[in-house]
């Protein structure tokens, strides 16, 4: 089973494990860590997966029901795990719970105080990030943005995310440092840099401190889901928890 990790200076404090689609039960298509639930996989073989993972963390995670909103959930002591909740980012203060967020070509993207008194999980779909959903998370934040880390998980590369141009001007609308992540194509479509749209975002937001953005969840077929590559597919998850 091989997981990913944000490469943090504070990492004794605070908890990260980002999968691949290696290490689990799942047939084809669905082969075979998938965590998710709502993709037409077997149940029985989900839950094995969840299992799997749940033997590397403190406690089993909270899960989402992910919509491509811009809402953030606070899993503190009030928050009952045991309900899937509706929302694509998640924030707690809490010691030794995981929080989980699911991805097949979206942009994970996990957060935490340089003390590790606080983390966030956020499901950086291109609609969640053009509503907010990066300075709606932040806003959890009793830490300054100067003095959080962030990591950007695997998610669908630059040179493969082909998006309309609909999709640019909702970007370019809101900042023209944007116009960098869109490369026009002679089909008249964009190649898309979600990476780099979280980046900016971040920035502007004052986060200095970013990692991560060089995987490709459609060309690196071996190693992750990709919804766009395969349409019916599993997802992996991104989970970050403090110690």
């Amino acid at each position: 089973m091989a997981f990913l990790s944000a490469p943090w200076p504070n990492l004794a404090s605070v908890g990260t494990l980002s999968t691949t689609r290696e290490g689990g039960v799942s047939l084809p298509p669905f082969s075979s860590l998938n965590l998710g639930l709502h993709v037409a996989d077997n149940p029985k073989h989900v839950l094995q997966n969840r299992a799997l993972v749940e033997c590397y963390l403190p406690k089993p995670a909270v899960w989402l029901n992910q919509i491509h909103s811009a809402d953030v959930l606070n899993a503190n002591e009030q928050y009952n795990v045991e309900q899937i909740q509706t929302a694509d980012a998640l924030y707690t203060q809490l010691k030794n719970q995981p929080l989980a967020i699911m991805s097949a070509d979206c942009l994970p993207i996990l957060l935490t105080s340089y003390d590790g008194s606080e983390v966030a999980a956020i499901h950086g779909g291109w609609r969640g990030l053009e509503k907010g959903i990066i300075k709606n998370t932040l806003a959890c934040f009793k830490s300054s943005a100067n003095q959080i880390n962030a990591w950007l998980g695997p998610a669908i590369g630059a040179k493969q995310f082909e998006v309309g141009a609909e999709v640019a001007a909702l970007f370019n609308q809101q900042s023209p440092l944007f116009q960098s992540a869109f490369v026009l194509q002679p089909n008249q479509k964009y190649l898309c840099d979600i990476y780099l749209i979280a980046r900016i975002q971040l920035q502007q937001l004052g986060v200095i401190n970013i990692s991560g953005g060089e995987y490709c969840t459609v060309s690196q077929s071996s190693e992750f889901f990709s919804y766009r590559r395969e349409g019916k597919t599993g997802r992996m998850a991104s989970l970050i928890w403090r110690k």
